[in-house]
């Protein structure tokens, strides 16, 4: 075992000087996988900073009518949340989809957009991982692959990021809130998370020192509706192989507006551009569903065995507009 030192944070600043200029301290909260990660050897600081008591753990309303949502707050507390199950359905259906309830009550918000990818290869330290130890190449390539990226993946890469509250919440359109070294930031959902390009050992955009403090949710657009759906190979307990996040506005039978994302088939939660561009102002028919998504789902590209989830994410995100529109 590698001797690690321990600080438990009294103030969101004291986490942040305490991690400034550190590169093997790391923040503490639920640590469902970060301690995970350590038993394994994947990871191991030398300095775990506890920000699991910070004053982070509130849902509370913006002006506008959104919701922030504190970075410590748990994946139960979220899920069941009124406002979140009554405006926000498709991320309490995503939390409760994702781990056991167990787990559920100690991850946290920031933790679970955190989490490292389950690539078994970067999980076996006795195999190569260039999300691991850059430059030591990817035999999930050749290797096992059935449940990897189809979309954005590189050739240094093709691990898929697991989350499936991320996911909704790049629908949503939600922001992260960052505090650092050099003050507070924001930083939209979808381009928090990375793709691999070449350096796949860098997961999101967050800067050294900086620690998420809570997620914005922008107010419900008049009408919208949201849904989560996942596809895994057992009803429970399981990564997604696909899954989607929707949310629809139809009024006089035209989508007025429409976001999409995608979890399960890259290294980032999917935000479905060309599909909401399709979409927006069309008719609502299984025909423009398909078209959408096809569209978006045209940069695929598949290895030797996982060309199924192209599939599967097509029926998934056809399906799901086709439920959603029917209810509006």
């Amino acid at each position: 075992m590698k001797p690690f030192g321990y600080l438990r944070a009294r103030t969101t600043s004291e986490a942040v000087r305490a991690s400034a200029g550190r590169p093997g301290a790391v923040f503490l909260a639920g640590g469902t996988n970060l301690v995970d990660l350590m038993k394994l050897g994947v990871t191991a600081p030398d300095l775990l900073i506890d920000v699991s008591r910070l004053p982070l753990d509130r849902v509370t309303e913006t002006a506008d009518g959104g919701l922030r949502i504190g970075a410590t707050v748990r994946n139960s507390d979220l899920a069941a949340h009124h406002a979140v199950r009554t405006r926000y359905p498709a991320l309490s259906q995503a939390l409760l989809s994702g781990a056991s309830g167990q787990l559920r009550n100690t991850a946290t918000t920031g933790g679970n957009l955190l989490q490292r990818t389950r690539c078994p290869y970067f999980q076996d330290i006795s195999k190569p991982c260039n999300k691991r130890a850059p430059g030591t190449g990817c035999p999930a390539r050749e290797g096992a692959h059935r449940e990897l990226a189809v979309l954005g993946h590189s050739d240094g890469c093709v691990a898929t990021h697991p989350s499936d509250m991320a996911v909704a919440l790049a629908a949503l359109d939600a922001t992260v809130q960052l505090h650092g070294p050099d003050g507070e930031r924001s930083v939209s959902v979808t381009d928090f998370h990375r793709l691999p390009g070449d350096t796949p050992d860098r997961d999101t955009e967050i800067r050294p020192g900086e620690l998420i403090t809570e997620v914005v949710l922008p107010p419900r657009p008049d009408g919208a509706v949201s849904l989560y759906r996942k596809a895994r190979d057992r009803a429970s307990y399981a990564f997604a192989l696909a899954s989607v996040a929707a949310a629809v506005t139809v009024r006089d039978g035209r989508i007025e507006h429409a976001a999409l994302a995608f979890g399960g088939l890259a290294h980032r939660p999917w935000r479905a551009r060309a599909a909401d561009e399709i979409l927006r102002g069309a008719t609502a028919t299984h025909d423009t569903f398909t078209r959408a998504v096809d569209a978006e789902l045209a940069a695929a590209r598949p290895l030797r065995d996982n060309a199924f989830k192209v599939d599967l994410a097509r029926s998934l995100a056809v399906d799901t507009l086709a439920e959603l529109t029917a209810r509006t």
